[in-house]
C-alpha cells in the first residue's frame, strides 16, 4: 500500500544490480493458507554494479521462516526486513548460496499478483513485480537465472502441477502428497516465473519443428471446458509455424503449456514454457463467442507465443523499456493476422483501436512516451501508449528500412542479444547496422509524447507540369515536455488524377518515375516535395496503410469524397470516408450546441448505397465503411468534448440512414443470412458483419421487431449478442424479455455473463446510472474478479460517455465509489478503470469541476494503492 510520499522511479538513475542471481532452485509445499517456499539462491557480486552495493532481496507480505547464507543460520545482525518489505543482508560476501523459507497465503492474495488461488487451483502473475510476494529476490528484469522448481501438493486436489521449462521428474510424497519437478534450462528474470497447480484436464497435442524436434501442446482448464480449446490450439500451431516461416524462429522447449483462470489481471502472460491465460481468450464454441472472440483468441494466442523470443530470449533491462518486448510483439502478431486474414481490414481495425485508446491517453493528464522517464507503479506503464504506439513506432522503422532489410534486423538483435535484457538503443541499432541506413532520429518517436498533427499543402504549375506537396507537423505540448521536436514521419503516398486513375510519380532527381505507392521521410518541421511530369491537378492520397501515427488535418471535404470513391489504397479509402462523415457530424453537434436543427448531408446516405452495392467483393471492408466514426473518435476532434450532443448527433443520423437507405439495407440484409453451418473463415465473419451493420440502421430507424427477429433466430453468439445490444437501446418490451432470457440462458457461463453485463453498462437508457447500481448489487456481479469488473464498471466508464458525463456527476460517483471500493481488494484493476476521470480538461467547465471533485474524494482515500494514487494524483495536475 502507498505511504503518504510513494517513491517515483526514474529512468536516469538505472543502476545495475549489486548481485546476479546464477541459479535458482525452488520448492513449494503448497496450502491455500499456508504455502511454503523455500528458495536457494547461488549469489555473487555483479562486476558492474558499484563494490559497496548491499545486497537487497525484494519482498512483499513474506513471513519469514528461517534465512541461511552458506548453511549457517544468519543472525538478526547480518539481516534486517524494512518497512517495504524487502530483506537486506549486512555485509554479504562476494559469493555464496542464500537460501530462505518464508510463508504465504494464496486464497488471501485477492491482488492476483504472486501465487494466488482461483477456484481451488493455484496460478502465478509475477509481470511486472509479483515475484517479491513470492520469495525473496531481486525483482528486476536484469537479473536472469535458471531455475529449478519442485511442487508438492496433495494428490487429490492438485494432481496437475506445473512450471517453466521442461518436466524433470516426478513421485510420490509423504501422507496423500506428490511432487513434481521442472528445469527451465534458459535463464530468465523473475517476472516469468510461473506455477499452476490444481485440478485441471489438459487438451493436448503435438507440433513438429521445422528441424524435425517434437514439441508437446497442451492446454489446461477447467474439467467441462475441453470441448472449447481447439481455436486456441489451432492458433497456437499456426503460430509457430508463421514465426519460423517469416521470423526463422523456432521453438525451444520440449513443451509448451496454456493454462487458462477466469481470475486474472491481464488478457495473458508469456511465462516461459509456461503461459497462463485469462479464459476469455482460450475457450470459444460457436454458442459462446462472437466473431470477435475468435479473432481475438487467436492475437493474443499468438503475441504471448512471440514473446519466447521476442520478451523472453531477449527481454528488458529496466521496465522503461518494456515497449522492447511489448510493442515490438504487438507488431509481430499484427502482422501474423494480416497474414491469416484480410490484411487491409485487420489495419483499419488496429488504426480504430490505436485511436479510440491511445490518442487520447497522448492528449490527457497521463500522456507519456513510449519509453516513459518515471513510474510510482509500473502496472500504470502496460498502457495502449507502450503497446499500440510502441508497434507502430516499430512499424515505422519497418517501413524507413524495408522488409528485407527489417529481417536482417531481427536476425542480427536476437543473435547479438539472446539471453539478455537489452534497451530500445539494442533494438534501433540492430536495425540500423543491417540496413545502413541512419536510424537515430527514429529515437525521438520513442522519448517524445503526443500525437504529431500533419498538414498538407500543395501547388500545381501546368506550365512546367510540376507539382509541389508541401508538409508540416507539429506536435502538442504535453505533461512535462512543453517543446516539441520534430519527427521523421513516412509519409506513404500516392497521386490519383482527374479520372481517379493512379498517376506515376517522379521526384525531382529522379531518373524515372515510380508506380503505386512511394514513401517520403519529412524529418522536418516543413518540408517540400517536388514532382515532375505530372499531367494534370492531382489529388494527394497521404498515409496509406496509415504509415505514420500522426493526425492528418485539414483535408477538403472534396478531395475526401474522391478518395473515398477512387483511392487504390483501402486504408486511405475507409479513412477518408470517415473523416468525411466525422467534419459532417462534428457540423452537426456545433449546430444542435447552437440550438439549431442539425441538417442532413446526403453524400451520407449515398455513400453508404454505394458501399452496399459494392460489398460483395469484400464484405469485411464494407462493415467496416458502413459504420460511423464512434463517439470517442469524435470527442477527441473537439477542444471542449460534448458527450451528450455527440451521442444524440450520432444516433439521430444512424436512425436518417436507416430511414433514408432502409429498402438497400433490407435487401442486403435478407442477402447475407447464412445458411449453412457456421464457420469462422474471414468471408463468413464480414458477412456476417456486415449484416448485423444493416441490422444496426434499421433498428435505429424504428424496427426493433426485425432485432428481436434475429434474436430469438440466432444460431450462434455474433448475431444473438449483436441484436441484443439494440434491443438494449431500444424503447421496447421485447427489451427486457431478451435480456432475461439471455441471463437464464447463459448465466452459468462466466464469460458470456460477463457479456449480458457490459450490454446493459453501455446501454442508452434514461435511467442508465440507477441501472448501473442495480447491477453493481446484481447477485452475478463479483467486484473481486477483474473481468466482472471490467465488464460493468470499465465497459459504462469508457462505452456509455453519454451518461457516463451525465450533468448531475452520478456517473463520476458511480466510478469512483466502485474504485474506492476495489482498490483495497486489487489496486492494479482500480487503478486501470479510473482512466476516464482523468479527461476532465476536455469536458465542460461544469463537468470538469465535478470529475475533479470525484478524484479528489478517490486520493483522499486512506491507504490507497501507489497505482490508483499515481493515477489520480497526476490526473488532477
Amino acid at each position: 500500500m502507498k505511504t503518504d510520499t510513494p517513491v517515483t522511479i526514474r529512468r536516469g538513475d538505472y543502476a545495475p544490480p549489486a548481485y546476479l542471481v546464477d541459479e535458482v532452485a525452488l520448492e513449494f509445499r503448497l496450502d491455500p493458507a499456508a504455502t511454503l517456499v523455500r528458495a536457494r539462491l547461488a549469489l555473487r557480486r555483479n562486476p558492474a554494479a558499484a563494490p559497496d552495493a548491499p545486497l537487497r532481496l525484494d519482498g512483499e507480505g513474506l513471513q519469514l521462516v528461517e534465512a541461511r547464507l552458506d548453511g549457517a543460520v544468519l543472525p538478526p545482525d547480518r539481516c534486517r526486513i524494512g518497512e517495504d518489505g524487502a530483506l537486506t543482508l549486512l555485509d554479504p560476501p562476494a559469493a555464496g548460496v542464500l537460501e530462505t523459507l518464508v510463508r504465504i497465503a494464496p486464497e488471501s492474495n485477492t491482488a492476483l499478483s504472486g501465487l494466488y488461488t482461483s477456484g481451488g487451483n493455484y496460478y502465478t502473475q509475477c509481470e511486472a513485480e509479483g515475484f517479491r510476494r513470492i520469495t525473496f529476490f531481486p525483482d528486476r528484469p536484469d537479473v536472469m537465472s535458471r531455475y529449478e522448481v519442485t511442487i508438492t501438493a496433495d494428490r487429490t486436489l492438485c494432481p496437475v502441477l506445473l512450471s517453466n521449462g521442461n518436466p524433470a521428474g516426478s513421485g510420490l510424497g509423504d501422507g496423500n502428497t506428490h511432487w513434481a519437478r521442472w528445469v527451465d534450462p534458459h535463464p530468465k528474470p523473475s517476472y516469468l516465473f510461473a506455477l499452476v497447480a490444481g485440478d485441471l484436464v489438459n487438451v493436448a497435442d503435438r507440433f513438429t519443428t521445422r528441424s524435425g524436434r517434437e514439441v508437446a501442446l497442451n492446454i489446461w482448464v477447467r474439467r467441462g471446458d475441453e470441448d472449447r480449446c481447439g481455436h486456441a490450439m489451432d492458433s497456437l500451431k499456426r503460430s509457430m509455424a508463421w514465426d519460423e516461416q517469416v521470423f526463422g524462429l523456432e521453438y525451444d522447449l520440449d513443451v509448451f503449456n496454456i493454462a487458462a483462470v477466469s481470475d486474472f489481471n491481464m488478457g495473458a502472460m508469456e511465462n516461459k514454457g509456461l503461459n497462463v491465460f485469462n479464459t476469455k481468450y482460450v475457450l470459444a464454441s460457436p454458442e459462446s463467442a462472437t466473431d470477435g472472440d475468435w479473432q481475438g483468441i487467436e492475437t493474443v494466442v499468438a503475441h504471448e507465443y512471440f514473446h519466447n523470443w521476442t520478451g523472453n530470449r531477449v527481454t528488458c533491462r529496466d521496465w522503461f523499456q518494456l515497449s522492447l518486448k511489448e510493442g515490438l510483439t504487438v507488431f509481430r502478431d499484427q502482422e501474423f493476422s494480416a497474414d491469416m486474414g484480410s490484411r487491409a481490414v485487420k489495419r483499419i481495425r488496429d488504426v480504430r483501436g490505436l485511436r479510440a485508446a491511445q490518442f487520447p491517453e497522448d492528449a490527457g493528464p497521463m500522456a507519456h512516451p513510449v519509453r516513459p522517464d518515471s513510474y510510482i507503479e509500473i502496472d500504470n506503464f502496460y498502457t495502449p501508449t507502450v503497446y499500440q504506439k510502441g508497434a507502430e513506432v516499430v512499424r515505422l522503422i519497418h517501413t524507413r528500412i524495408g522488409p528485407a532489410a527489417f529481417r536482417r534486423g531481427m536476425d542480427l538483435y536476437i543473435a547479438r542479444n539472446d539471453n539478455q535484457a537489452v534497451t530500445i538503443e539494442d533494438f534501433v541499432a540492430a536495425m540500423q547496422e543491417a540496413s545502413g541506413i541512419d536510424l537515430s532520429a527514429f529515437m525521438g518517436w520513442y522519448d517524445q509524447a503526443g500525437t504529431p498533427e500533419l498538414a498538407a499543402e500543395d501547388r500545381y504549375d501546368p506550365e512546367a507540369r510540376r507539382y509541389t506537396l508541401t508538409l508540416r507537423q507539429s506536435t502538442p505540448p504535453t505533461p512535462g515536455q512543453p517543446a516539441k521536436r520534430p519527427l521523421p514521419i513516412p509519409v506513404a503516398m500516392g497521386l490519383l488524377g482527374p479520372d481517379g486513375a493512379a498517376l506515376p510519380t517522379r521526384l525531382a532527381g529522379e531518373n524515372a518515375a515510380q508506380s503505386g505507392t512511394r514513401t517520403l521521410l519529412l524529418e522536418a518541421a516543413e518540408q517540400s516535395f517536388t514532382f515532375e511530369d505530372v499531367p494534370a491537378p492531382p489529388v494527394p492520397s497521404l498515409l496509406r496503410s496509415f504509415s505514420a501515427p500522426v493526425r492528418l488535418q485539414g483535408v477538403p471535404r472534396e478531395q475526401l469524397r474522391f478518395l473515398a470513391v477512387h483511392d487504390s489504397d483501402p486504408f486511405v479509402r475507409w479513412e477518408s470516408g470517415q473523416q468525411y462523415a466525422a467534419s459532417v457530424m462534428l457540423e452537426m453537434v456545433a449546430a444542435a450546441q447552437r440550438g439549431e436543427a442539425p441538417g442532413f448531408d446526403p453524400a451520407l446516405a449515398e455513400a453508404v448505397a454505394n458501399t452496399l452495392a459494392a460489398a460483395e467483393a469484400d464484405p469485411a471492408f464494407a462493415a467496416e465503411a458502413l459504420s460511423l466514426p464512434g463517439e470517442g473518435f469524435l470527442a477527441d476532434q473537439m477542444a471542449v468534448a460534448d458527450p451528450v450532443a455527440i451521442h444524440r448527433v450520432r444516433q439521430g443520423l444512424r436512425a436518417e440512414i436507416g430511414r433514408r437507405c432502409g429498402p438497400a439495407l433490407r435487401a442486403a440484409y435478407g442477402s447475407l443470412a447464412e445458411t449453412g453451418p457456421y464457420r469462422i473463415d474471414g468471408r463468413s465473419i464480414g458477412r456476417r458483419a456486415l449484416r448485423n451493420a444493416c441490422l444496426g440502421y434499421l433498428v435505429a430507424a424504428g424496427d426493433a421487431a426485425l432485432a428481436k427477429a434475429q434474436f430469438d433466430a440466432a444460431t450462434n453468439m455474433t448475431d444473438s449478442l449483436a441484436a441484443l445490444s439494440l434491443l438494449a437501446d431500444a424503447a421496447t418490451p421485447a427489451r427486457e424479455e431478451a435480456l432475461a432470457a439471455f441471463h437464464a440462458r447463459w448465466r452459468g457461463d462466466a464469460l458470456v455473463l460477463d457479456k449480458w453485463f457490459s450490454i446493459q453498462a453501455m446501454a442508452d437508457r434514461p435511467d442508465a446510472i440507477e441501472a448501473m447500481r442495480q447491477l453493481y448489487a446484481h447477485p452475478d456481479f463479483d467486484l473481486r474478479n477483474p473481468n466482472r469488473a471490467r465488464a460493468l464498471i470499465g465497459a459504462f466508464a469508457a462505452g456509455n460517455p453519454a451518461h457516463f458525463h451525465a450533468e448531475s456527476g452520478e456517473g463520476y460517483r458511480f466510478l469512483a465509489d466502485a474504485v474506492i471500493a476495489l482498490d483495497p481488494i486489487n489496486g492494479s484493476i482500480a487503478a486501470r478503470l479510473i482512466g476516464p476521470l482523468g479527461q476532465w480538461r476536455r469536458q465542460a467547465p461544469s463537468r470538469g469541476a465535478l470529475m475533479r471533485r470525484e478524484l479528489q474524494r478517490v486520493l483522499d482515500t486512506p491507504n490507497l494503492s501507489k497505482g490508483t494514487f499515481e493515477k489520480a494524483s497526476k490526473a488532477l495536475l
